[in-house]
């Protein structure tokens, strides 16, 4: 095997968890040209847009073009570069760029209905809403005002794909978006579903982990962006060119309700 080069994949700033997505992009030498090939380390598809400069070489899958590599995986060929014209200068350059998700994505459950993110019994009120007037401009996100500590529990199954709980600072500048604690949950459908602003050290989960709905994964806290403790949550869908928060539908009461949660309202947990 001859592998000529290894290069760590660009990622978009699209989001906090884009800049650690782990998946290396190399070539080995076959005949007539080269194989460009991924691994991807992460529980979760990532998609991959490759842009070839080609002196007298030719791309198989065409140019500038997105690949979606499977979670988990090695070696995954995403093209071949191959020589135009042996008796000439021949060579190729690229870039590169990643997201987490499957950038083919086109559907998801939109009728799904999710669990409260707290255990039975509990009731908390959603202090700002979808598109709200102060930090979810444009964003279909929920906070729940709830003090430090609660027990913060899976909406839904899915597989834990980032972690952080190693922060304790907290301010209302934007810049302190870097320093939140979070668990990034990868669902059935396609969709991503983000608890934010967790307690230091508050994570109960770790990369990789398969969760139930209901199941306790951390716990409350008052880091990252935020003007007092709650809980930031949403769910998204991500490709290269965004993050897409989407409203989601949530059982309430006793679970025999559904509804999109409204801000200001408290929602009580009894299932």
């Amino acid at each position: 095997m001859n592998i000529k080069l290894l290069i760590a994949l660009i990622a978009l700033p699209i989001s906090l968890y884009a800049q650690s997505v782990k998946a290396i992009l190399y070539k080995e030498a076959i005949v007539d040209g080269s194989a460009i090939f991924v691994d991807n380390d992460e529980y979760c598809p990532v998609s991959v847009q490759l842009n070839l400069k080609l002196t007298n070489m030719k791309s198989t899958e065409g140019n500038n073009k997105i690949f979606v590599v499977p979670a988990r995986t090695k070696k995954h060929k995403i093209t071949e570069v191959l020589i135009s014209n042996q008796k000439k200068a021949f060579g190729f350059g690229l870039e590169t760029t990643i997201g987490l998700g499957d950038n083919d994505l086109k559907t998801y459950d939109e009728n799904f209905k999710y669990s409260l993110p707290y255990k039975k019994g509990a009731a908390y009120t959603i202090t700002q809403g979808y598109n709200g007037k102060y930090t979810h401009q444009n964003e279909n996100s929920l906070d729940f005002d709830m003090p430090v500590g609660v027990e913060i529990c899976a909406v839904r199954e899915g597989i834990v794909v980032k972690t952080e709980d190693n922060n304790n600072k907290h301010c209302m500048d934007e810049k302190c978006k870097e320093y939140d604690n979070y668990i990034l949950i990868y669902q059935p459908d396609g969709t991503f579903a983000s608890y934010s602003h967790l307690k230091k050290k508050g994570v109960l989960v770790k990369e990789g982990d398969k969760i139930i709905a209901g199941q306790v994964i951390g716990y409350s806290g008052f880091v990252g962006y935020a003007s007092g403790p709650h809980l930031h949550f949403d769910i998204s869908t991500f490709n290269l060119k965004n993050q897409k928060t989407v409203k989601t539908f949530f059982l309430v009461g006793n679970g025999a309700d559904v509804e999109y949660l409204q801000e200001h309202k408290k929602y009580e947990r009894n299932y």
